[in-house]
């Protein structure tokens, strides 16, 4: 398998990037070396091999779901600069842009 340089050049359109004809016979050159090596992994013999989801096991690291008491509100609100009965007072930064 390789890629011709209109194929490049395609593929740099879509990326949305412009090169002149040097870095494009460069790319096409490189494509082809890095799909050539890639064919190697075809040599290879993956009979016995099973399919992984990840190439690291891991085990699930995150803590057991369990129910435990919040705090209350105003508890909460005691050390706030400013709050109200509820909810913790802040200063406006979203500005109107019809303004």
């Amino acid at each position: 398998m390789s890629v011709t340089k209109k194929e490049v050049e395609k593929i740099a359109e879509l990326a949305k990037l412009k090169f002149s004809e040097e870095e494009l016979e460069n790319f096409t050159h490189q494509m082809n070396d890095i799909l050539k090596y890639m064919e190697k992994l075809n040599e290879l013999n993956t009979d016995n091999v099973e399919p992984l989801s990840h190439p690291i096991e891991s085990t699930n690291v995150f803590r057991n779901d369990e129910l435990k008491s919040s705090i209350s509100t105003n508890e909460a609100l005691k050390n706030a600069p400013l709050a109200d009965e509820n909810y913790f007072k802040v200063p406006k930064v979203i500005q109107d842009k019809n303004k």
